[in-house]
């Protein structure tokens, strides 16, 4: 049971949390290991389930349809994804960064998952056109006033 609540807990910390500390080599080998074993529609799948977890939150929730069985079965796809890229996929660096790094190694090259998994959305045109719509509603003036050199 431990282990199980570390491994999930590495997983949701590596994938949404900042990361402030640099990771060591071993545990940037399990990243680049976990990234290279990833296709395009995990790194999609992955980008779906962070979504997911986002659109719980109580003042997103009313934004989002998310269902219950759409929850339950991405879930079950990370849980499969997870299992393995850990034990299968990138088993000797999983050994390596856990015995260099400890517990913080799968938090650090989930970390780095979690940064594909998001550039995969935000590549897409209309992603980015839709972060950037704000843009129009700047008041430039006053953004050049404070911005200029006095």
């Amino acid at each position: 049971m431990k282990i199980r609540s570390l491994v999930i807990a590495a997983v949701l910390c590596g994938f949404v949390a900042p990361q402030t500390a640099i990771a060591s080599t071993a545990s940037d080998a399990l990243g680049a290991c976990m990234i290279d074993s990833l296709t395009g529609k995990e790194r999609k799948e992955l980008a779906q389930w962070i979504f997911f977890g986002m659109a719980a939150h109580p003042d997103i929730k009313k934004y989002s349809k998310v269902g219950e069985e759409d929850q339950i079965n991405i879930d079950k796809f990370v849980g499969g994804l997870v299992t393995r890229l850990l034990t299968n996929d990138c088993l000797q660096q999983t050994k390596n960064a856990v015995n260099t790094d400890g517990p913080n190694a799968l938090k650090d090259a989930f970390g780095l998952v979690g940064k594909v998994a998001m550039q995969e959305l935000m590549s897409n045109k209309e992603v980015s056109t839709s972060l950037y719509g704000y843009a129009k509603y700047l008041d430039k003036k006053e953004l050049l006033n404070i911005m200029s050199p006095k």
